[in-house]
């Protein structure tokens, strides 16, 4: 018996099988879950196409988190699916391409603003869609990349993802006493769509397999599946507002 046996999970992000967010599908079912997906825009055919390659059959839920009306009615669909919720994925993130990159005074506040909605406001979004659901408590995890310091060519991107730290926390603070948990896996740098945007992200490469204790490893996306997955069950009932690092031990070292 999987340690998700039972559960109700609803998993953003999937796109194609390097996604994350796949990884945390497949596993999840594996350990017994019930999952429905979502898919937004251009994205929502690839999702589900994607889907058929899961072990069991799976529901794609278009929810465009830009979208005031798909709040609603993702739920409206996840409820005819699942019934209630008892954990959710967030693995959400875009920035337009002027926020990335050499130049970090070259974005405009309309392309920032788009990377804060999508990047971070998202969790907060997800939380409005799905919390009425979730009448058993239950756990929502994000996918996180720690910007405790300034990184190369990341940029706004890494503004967006101090936005979602802080906006984790609070929805811990919103949510604990409808026993909600809400936590951030700040993932090393894995090879997936997301990663391909960012300029010079092999550079990221080269310095986590030297300096990360435990080794990393770039096309292997295991590790953050198997943590994601131990978040969304009970087996942290205690750990709201954390963001745990599964990064090979990388975040713990000095220059």
């Amino acid at each position: 018996m999987g340690i998700l046996e039972g559960k109700n999970i609803v998993i953003t992000g999937v796109l194609t099988e390097a996604s994350l967010a796949f990884g945390v599908a497949q596993l999840a079912q594996q350990q017994g879950a019930n999952i429905v997906l979502t898919g937004a825009g251009r994205g929502l055919s690839i999702t589900q196409r994607t889907a058929r390659k899961l072990s069991k059959p799976v529901t794609v839920v278009e929810f465009d988190v830009t979208v005031d009306a798909h709040v609603e009615s993702a739920r409206d669909e996840v409820k005819q699916h699942l019934g209630h919720v008892d954990g959710v994925l967030h693995s959400i993130g875009f920035a337009p391409a002027t926020c990335l990159g050499d130049d970090f005074m070259a974005a405009s506040w309309a392309d920032v603003a788009v990377a804060m909605q999508i990047s971070a406001y998202s969790l907060k979004t997800l939380a409005e869609s799905f919390v009425p659901l979730m009448t058993n408590g239950g756990s929502i995890v994000g996918l996180d990349f720690d910007n405790t310091v300034a990184w190369p060519a990341y940029n706004w991107m890494g503004v967006a993802k101090s936005a979602l730290e802080s906006t984790n926390r609070y929805l811990a603070k919103a949510l604990g006493a409808k026993q909600i948990r809400c936590n951030l896996i700040a993932a090393g740098p894995i090879r997936t769509m997301a990663a391909k945007s960012i300029p010079t992200f092999g550079s990221f490469e080269d310095i986590w397999g030297e300096r990360a204790p435990l080794g990393w490893d770039v096309n292997d996306s295991s590790s953050v599946a198997k943590s994601c997955v131990a978040m969304l069950s009970d087996w942290f009932p205690a750990t709201t507002g954390e963001i745990v690092h599964v990064d090979g031990g990388f975040h713990a070292m000095g220059a």
